[in-house]
């Protein structure tokens, strides 16, 4: 096997692999506000994964956590040992198992280095609007639809200028969260 490249596994993710949350949600003056999360998709994880060392030498296992929630242990082959770095999550209200699986392999997956940068984002609000994507609650069970913000300039992989890119070279579309 050739040698691994870990720091490939922290390269900055294209804002289509990013996904958000709600962390909290209420209302002010008659108006909604959401504070909202970015993270990595578990399918970006694993392609992340597949394109740095390869997709056998990547593997990960499932342990019961504590309070019914889920452990997950990333493994890497390293030579001819298996690296394992562990992590757990509880189980979610939504696909409470299935959401628990994959919160545990996305926190497994930053003990690697993966999407790590991500933590690094200040506190940043969803836009509330009424042909939002998405569907959010307030504290209070007030229902509102919100977008998820722009990631800012530095949490995206960096574009070579115009000038620098080879004149044979299409540009590639920047991708919209």
């Amino acid at each position: 096997m050739a040698e691994i490249n870990f720091k490939a596994l922290q390269d900055y993710f294209e804002a289509d692999a990013i996904e958000w949350r709600i962390q909290q949600a209420g209302e002010k003056n008659g108006r909604v506000w959401a504070i909202t999360v970015p993270y990595v998709t578990n399918r970006a994880i694993q392609m992340r994964l597949d394109e740095v060392v390869g997709p056998e030498n990547w593997r990960n296992e499932f342990r019961p956590g504590p309070d019914g929630g889920v452990m997950c242990g990333l493994s890497i082959r390293v030579g001819d040992e298996w690296v394992t770095k562990w992590d757990g999550a509880e189980n979610t209200d939504v696909e409470g198992v299935k959401g628990g699986l994959s919160g545990a392999m996305k926190r497994a997956a930053v003990q690697w280095g993966i999407g790590r940068y991500l933590y690094a984002l200040e506190e940043t609000f969803a836009v509330i609007n009424e042909r939002g994507r998405f569907r959010g609650r307030t504290k209070d069970q007030k229902l509102f639809r919100w977008d998820p913000p722009a990631l800012p300039d530095w949490a995206l992989p960096a574009r070579p200028t115009r000038e620098a890119r080879p004149a044979a070279a299409p540009a590639r579309p920047r991708a919209v969260a």
